[in-house]
């Protein structure tokens, strides 16, 4: 299982954000008890860099191949099936040319070959005879199939024991029509030192994703973290880069997005110290298309806690 990082509206210049130093402690009381505590001027690098980190996630996420640009998710059953958009195609893709060309399931193998009006490139070099392509699985990551002069793109991904087209488009409806990100107030109150708790080597945990399966994942421990003068810890994903985080909370399914939140937190320093920055909890790429296989957060990482801080729930413009 790949990551599927995504990455707010370009707010206004100036960022409100709540006390910092001798008042977080202040703000996070009266947070807990349900009060409003008095708001103050942050230190300005903590605001630029929040808003930057904003900034950088929405072009991502907006880009001609970001995660609003999907228009498909096309499984490959076993056998040929000519795929295009045209209505005769077993496959039937959305956007790009009529016909493709054949691809076909051969055990693990994915063999594409194209139809010669289709114009189609692989990792940027014409595609002009049978090949088989690589999926995300690979080691060296999937193989980029070209079409519509480089505006759409499709790759094979693998979920479990089975394989899917992923096709995205820059004029992708979901991509025109992006409204922004919308995001609780930064708060350095919510930029949480926390503790990383070491699973001992190999440890896995079941992680379910939105289309129904269960992938067991490295689970190389747990980050520990204090608010509101409780305990609380999240079970910490390994997939390559620095510690994933997927939970839920209680702004799930009402001010977020029902499906849960990521954070992308590095790796512990040798002291097993951790930062855990709620002000960066985004949504899955599930949050803004169908055609996503978001993971969702383990039931040890679902919090009786509000974090109100990161991005709120997505709403499409109508």
């Amino acid at each position: 299982m790949t990551r599927h990082k995504m990455w707010t509206t370009a707010a206004a210049s100036s960022v409100l954000v709540l006390a910092f130093a001798g008042c977080q402690r202040e703000d996070r009381a009266a947070r807990a008890s349900g009060g409003d505590a008095p708001r103050a001027a942050v230190d300005p690098a903590f605001a630029q860099a929040e808003q930057a980190w904003r900034d950088a996630r929405r072009a991502r996420l907006a880009s001609p191949d970001g995660w609003t640009s999907l228009i498909g998710l096309h499984w490959i059953d076993p056998g040929p099936h000519y795929f295009g958009s045209a209505a005769t195609n077993g496959i039937r893709l959305a956007m790009g040319p009529a016909h493709f060309g054949m691809i076909e399931r051969k055990g693990d193998a994915i063999v594409l070959t194209p139809d010669r009006s289709a114009a189609l490139t692989l990792d940027g070099e014409p595609l002009l005879r049978p090949t088989t392509l690589k999926s995300d699985a690979d080691e060296a990551g999937a193989n980029v199939l070209g079409f519509d002069e480089g505006k759409g793109i499709a790759s094979v991904i693998k979920r479990g024991d089975r394989y899917a087209l992923r096709v995205k488009h820059a004029d992708a409806d979901t991509r025109v029509r992006f409204a922004g990100l919308d995001y609780w107030p930064a708060d350095a109150g919510w930029r949480l030192d926390g503790k990383f708790v070491p699973h001992p080597a190999g440890k896995t945990i079941p992680v379910a994703n939105i289309i129904g399966t269960i992938d067991a994942v490295p689970n190389p421990g747990k980050v520990e973290f204090q608010h509101g003068g409780k305990t609380w810890s999240l079970e910490a994903l390994d997939e390559g880069e620095g510690l994933f985080l997927i939970f839920a909370d209680r702004t799930s399914g009402h001010e977020s997005y029902g499906a849960g939140r990521y954070i992308d937190a590095p790796d512990p320093d040798a002291s097993g110290r951790v930062v855990v920055d709620f002000n960066q909890a985004y949504n899955p790429p599930c949050a803004f298309t169908p055609f996503a296989t978001c993971p969702l957060p383990p039931p040890e990482n679902r919090l009786d806690l509000a974090i109100n801080a990161g991005e709120k729930a997505y709403k499409q413009a109508h």
